[in-house]
């Protein structure tokens, strides 16, 4: 779950993205802009899936996971109006999800849970924070694998990766087709 404290560290954050133009308020987003990072979120999700059933790299696995995360939530942003700029890119995308996507990914998740309102709520919180959670988790894992693993333990981590890229993905998705 997302911790109290990293939602504030990212609340913070973002006015100084702002600021500096690591982080932009779009008036006009382009269509082709955000079919091409949904593209390459499935491009990264198939390779993902590739290289973990055949057993060929699970560092890679892992970084197409997070890559297709990354594309997808870059995706959603820009669908709200807001493009991630080049630099300290990845850190950049983490805190926009938790300041403008977390919310709405409540809400639509809310609705999924409508029969059972008062579990709801709480439940529904919860999973929208593991899901803005999982890019996160996922930011830190590609660097420790991309530089610090042994290979005996990256094909566990790779599962878990390619697990929580898709079901980001597909809840992003999801989140998307209601705009």
């Amino acid at each position: 779950m997302l911790s109290k404290e990293r939602i504030k560290e990212a609340q913070a954050n973002i006015p100084g993205y702002l600021g500096q133009g690591l982080l932009n308020k779009l008036k006009n987003p382009d269509e082709a802009v955000r079919r091409i990072l949904i593209n390459n979120c499935e491009e990264s999700i198939k390779v993902a899936d590739l290289l973990f059933k055949n057993n060929h790299s699970d560092l890679w696995a892992i970084v197409c996971s997070y890559y297709a995360m990354y594309y997808m939530a870059n995706a959603v942003l820009y669908s709200f109006g807001y493009k991630v700029g080049e630099k300290i890119a990845h850190k950049v995308t983490a805190d926009a999800l938790i300041v403008y996507i977390r919310s709405k990914l409540k809400e639509s998740l809310l609705a999924e849970y409508e029969s059972a309102k008062e579990e709801a709520l709480e439940i529904v919180g919860l999973r929208a924070d593991e899901f803005i959670e999982s890019f996160d988790l996922e930011r830190a894992k590609r660097n420790r694998i991309q530089y610090r693993m042994t290979e005996q333990a990256k094909h566990a981590k790779a599962e878990t990766s390619l697990k929580r890229a898709k079901s980001f993905v597909f809840e992003m998705e999801k989140l998307l087709a209601e705009l």
